[in-house]
């Protein structure tokens, strides 16, 4: 079909905004042309009247033997694109049922922390990176590769990676990821973080490519074909290393429910206060709203966004990664000593629990709210002062409670 000169102008003004679509839509076609024995070049000498009798009889037929709606849907519109391209419109109303519905997705879920561990375990080295690139960093599929193999993800878009004799580090965990504009589907240049496990799977990895002798630039790829043919790997062979490594663990999900896993989790670190909406959006590589055309929008951010975004990320990689950060002893005493002195304040239980974390200055604060900020006639005769004023306030007969992280203490009155 493409030696025909119309149709290659139309398969290639279609593929400047995405090669996939310019493909499905002259599969569509051709399938559309093969079934009623005409050609596209055809089509474009009927009427109005009998191209929307055309497509109305197509939709119908399409249901009868029990094609997917959505499926319906695409081929009208591969139809009406190459219609279109010969400014020829169908003005009339075509009704498919199901249009936007994804029947063979009914039942699939977003695999739980347990289960995605078994999915980064099924897979070698190479397939661990591709599944935690997704499911960590939020990446589609064509970001680590694109659709033919020209471009994709290289060192240089980890600019905390180091690589120095056969080993590979990364000054900064989590670490930043950008994702050219080119590897974008929105067009656009934005980054994402990496989780401490998922610099492991690259650091094991790259190292191994290390030791079999290969040469590592700044411009490698990150991640490379099995056959050296091309120097990046392919989004369908991306697609198939994940799907490999969830069927081999016993599960029939799409390679993209990777990326639903980063979403949803990145939803629940949001909803305990650890994350922004703008930043998750951010992370997902979507435009955001209009606050974030003159915020996360811009191309270079400033660094102490860039500093909290991090920061918001690390707190809600726990919801990430698949292997639990051990808690030391020291931590746990620092836990129980806040939510003491918060119980001691005045909090109760419930409200601590939709605290999220709690650092020391939003301890200070949560506990001058609620007692100096408290109504004099409450009988909770306590307050926060200076530790300089202690020794006057020990002198009127008040008694000391605890000690506040910002070089204030909690007194109270005496007996």
């Amino acid at each position: 079909m493409l030696q025909d000169k119309d149709i290659k102008r139309w398969y290639d003004n279609v593929a400047r905004g995405s090669i996939i679509t310019a493909d499905v839509y002259l599969r569509r076609l051709g399938n559309f042309c093969q079934n009623k024995n005409l050609t596209p070049n055809k089509l474009l000498s009927m009427s109005e009247e009998e191209l929307y009798n055309l497509a109305l009889d197509m939709v119908t037929v399409m249901q009868e033997k029990g094609y997917a709606g959505s499926y319906t849907h695409s081929t009208l519109k591969a139809l009406k694109s190459w219609l279109g391209h010969n400014r020829i419109f169908i003005k009339g109303r075509i009704k498919i049922e199901g249009a936007q519905s994804a029947p063979t997705l009914k039942d699939e879920r977003v695999p739980t922390k347990p289960e995605l561990k078994r999915i980064f375990l099924a897979g070698d080295e190479k397939a661990r990176v591709i599944c935690s690139l997704i499911a960590h960093g939020g990446l589609r599929p064509e970001s680590i590769g694109d659709y033919k193999g020209r471009d994709g993800l290289i060192l240089r878009d980890l600019p905390e990676l180091t690589i120095e004799g056969k080993t590979a580090s990364f000054s900064k965990i989590p670490t930043m990821l950008i994702v050219r504009a080119n590897l974008s589907k929105a067009g656009h240049q934005y980054f994402t973080f990496l989780t401490e496990e998922t610099c492991q799977y690259i650091k094991d990895y790259l190292e191994a490519r290390l030791r079999e002798g290969e040469v590592l630039t700044r411009d490698s790829a990150l991640v490379t074909p099995k056959q050296k043919m091309k120097d990046f790997i392919r989004t369908a062979n991306v697609g198939d290393s994940a799907r490999n490594c969830i069927r081999g663990s016993g599960f029939c999900w799409r390679p993209y429910v990777l990326r639903s896993y980063f979403d949803t989790q990145m939803m629940l670190a949001e909803s305990k206060g650890l994350v922004i909406r703008d930043y998750r959006v951010f992370f997902m590589g979507h435009c955001g709203g209009i606050e974030a055309k003159y915020t996360t929008g811009k191309n270079k951010l400033p660094p102490d966004v860039v500093d909290d975004m991090r920061s918001a990320y690390e707190k809600a990689s726990e919801f990430l990664q698949t292997f639990e950060k051990p808690t030391t002893s020291e931590e746990k005493i620092a836990d129980a000593l806040t939510k003491q002195l918060l119980l001691v304040a005045g909090y109760t239980d419930a409200e601590l629990q939709n605290m999220g974390e709690i650092d020391d200055e939003k301890l200070s604060s949560l506990i001058r709210e609620r007692l100096v900020g408290a109504p004099k006639e409450s009988k909770a005769q306590q307050k926060a002062v200076r530790v300089s004023e202690l020794e006057k306030y020990l002198s009127q007969g008040w008694q000391f409670v605890a000690s506040l992280p910002d070089k204030h203490v909690v007194i109270r009155l005496g007996n």
